[in-house]
């Protein structure tokens, strides 16, 4: 059986519930992994992981749940969802937080800062499970049933990407598996520190993936006004995803404004724009609650 996911946030920012959101979801990035023997990978712990927290909950029936939490950086919209999510405060739980070594704070420090009394009413302290932390580079590391290797992509105050894959190979790069970019900016317009070179290192880490879940902020309009922020337009994203070879594109990060209907839009200019080029790639739109194979 191949890695299983499941979308429980997609938007991006900040969350934007409301009856024009509500086919792809108004919270913000969460992703779960489940391994082929069954191993809990999150990625990322926006407000999307207040309802897998409840999900992981009901289906545990009080057995004890474990698993590992990769954050691709620490901006709000991507740890906010960490003091709602139910399984931290009971006891017997187990989870490794996994953060970029690069960031100008530990990943620990950030997570206990975010439930410090001055912003939270219940402190880090509070939490029942046991909660260890983990920092990782650009390099490869093994979990219960999965490789991840990690790359640092293009975000103000630094971010990284993931590639998963079944741990039955030996190494990650050029084999069918997950690649989960929740925010990079792929246009060079941007000017970042990354080192020369960087777009062809990034098209060989995310080659011939099975799935890419990519940023997908802006449209190529509104992205002039946005130059900087951290962002991909979705057609640099289809762009990339085609120069990559992977087979699916899953359109992530969703605009707090965009509606549905325009996400709808977006995702037909995408297929579109792959029909005209002749390539054999899939796009698709992340919604909450929907399920794939890697």
């Amino acid at each position: 059986m191949p890695l299983t996911v499941q979308f429980w946030g997609t938007r991006g920012s900040i969350p934007s519930p409301g009856p024009s959101t509500v086919r792809y979801g108004g919270n913000t990035p969460c992703v779960e992994l489940r391994t082929e023997d069954g191993w809990l990978v999150i990625l990322d712990a926006g407000t999307g992981i207040r309802e897998l927290g409840r999900s992981l909950m009901d289906r545990a029936n009080g057995a004890p749940i474990a698993g590992d939490i990769f954050l691709t950086h620490a901006h709000w919209d991507h740890i906010q969802g960490i003091p709602f999510f139910a399984p931290l405060f009971k006891k017997g739980n187990h989870f490794t937080i996994w953060g970029s070594k690069s960031l100008q704070t530990s990943i620990d420090r950030v997570v206990r800062d975010q439930m410090s009394p001055v912003v939270f009413p219940v402190s880090f302290e509070e939490l029942q499970a046991r909660i260890d932390f983990q920092e990782l580079g650009e390099e490869q590391s093994q979990g219960i049933g999965y490789e991840v290797s990690a790359m640092a992509v293009r975000h103000p105050g630094g971010a990284l990407g993931y590639r998963f894959t079944e741990g039955i190979t030996p190494g990650n790069v050029g084999v069918r598996g997950l690649v989960y970019v929740s925010d990079n900016e792929l246009s060079p317009r941007a000017k970042y520190d990354d080192h020369p070179g960087w777009r062809e290192r990034f098209v060989e880490f995310a080659r011939g993936a099975a799935v890419l879940v990519h940023d997908t902020m802006f449209t190529s309009q509104e992205y002039d006004t946005f130059v900087g922020w951290g962002h991909s337009t979705y057609e640099d994203a289809v762009e990339f995803a085609i120069e990559a070879e992977v087979e699916r594109l899953v359109l992530f990060h969703h605009r707090p404004e965009r509606t549905d209907d325009e996400v709808d839009q977006c995702l037909a200019s995408c297929r579109a724009l792959v029909a005209s080029k002749g390539a054999r790639l899939e796009v698709i739109a992340a919604a909450e609650g929907m399920s794939l194979f890697v």
